[in-house]
């Protein structure tokens, strides 16, 4: 394939046209090419440094965090300082950050050393999520924090969420209870959960929001249903609704299994 061609499937994965693209290749390009690449212009008279994303891996790591940090303490007001370094550490992992970059097949992109290549650099981790944090940096360079922060959200923080949440290890409180009640929702064939303010209280710089959450029936009989609670901040008021919401049907699905529960079952139990 062609390199532009290559740089355009690139920024078509990615959802950004570059303004300048030598950025995204830079962004691509791995020391052991930049190497090889000098040895052949010195070879031909041309002593000129070729760059590599090193240090654009750096900038990346930085915008990755700050966007995250800055995330987290806006989704999660309850968490202290302790917890929301946790839960930062657990999505901004070498072990998440693969995910995406096999995502995006970064390692059709990347352009390597002979030797790096033959050895597999196409596919070793490192490589790969190093490559996507330079990715981050080409992205902010380009267009600021804007389109960082977008593809940060929809490609690493959202499903690193999901992730975490799943991982029965981490033992992270659970506050992101729209996430939870949407979770739970698809589980009992119901759909996509709505959130309604309701209500407005109080000056500007002390608001109370009430906020309702509806919840549609399922496909297989279940009755839809509201549960409402009041916030500070309205994300505040639809977290509290949420939980409330999600409690219910975390106690129907209680009833629901109690009630398949064979009778005999329970009597053995009593005697």
């Amino acid at each position: 394939m062609p390199p532009d061609a290559t740089i355009s499937a690139l920024e078509r994965a990615l959802e950004h046209s570059f303004k300048d693209r030598a950025l995204l290749e830079q962004a691509v390009t791995h020391a052991s090419y930049a190497r090889e690449l000098e040895s052949q212009n010195a070879a031909n008279g041309a002593a000129t440094q070729a760059g590599d994303n090193e240090q654009m891996e750096f900038l990346g790591d930085a915008v990755l965090s700050f966007v995250i940090s800055q995330e987290l303490y806006r989704r999660f007001p309850e968490y202290h300082e302790g917890e929301l370094s946790k839960l930062r550490a657990h999505i901004v992992s070498a072990r998440h950050l693969l995910r995406p970059a096999r995502g995006l097949k970064i390692g059709r992109f990347l352009r390597l050393g002979k030797g790096e290549d033959r050895s597999g650099g196409r596919t070793k981790s490192a490589l790969l999520t190093d490559a996507l944090e330079a990715i981050i940096a080409a992205l902010y360079l380009d267009g600021g924090l804007e389109p960082a922060h977008r593809f940060i959200l929809r490609s690493i923080l959202e499903p690193g969420l999901v992730e975490v949440q799943k991982d029965g290890d981490n033992k992270l409180p659970m506050t992101d209870y729209k996430s939870a009640l949407q979770e739970a929702s698809h589980a009992c064939r119901r759909a996509q959960p709505k959130y309604v303010v309701v209500k407005e209280e109080g000056p500007d710089h002390r608001k109370l929001f009430t906020v309702e959450a509806h919840v549609p029936a399922s496909s297989d009989g279940g009755k839809a249903f509201v549960r409402r609670d009041k916030g500070n901040t309205k994300k505040l008021a639809e977290q509290g609704a949420a939980r409330k919401a999600w409690e219910h049907l975390e106690s129907l699905k209680t009833a629901r299994e109690a009630a398949a529960q064979p009778a005999g079952l329970e009597l053995s139990k009593q005697s």
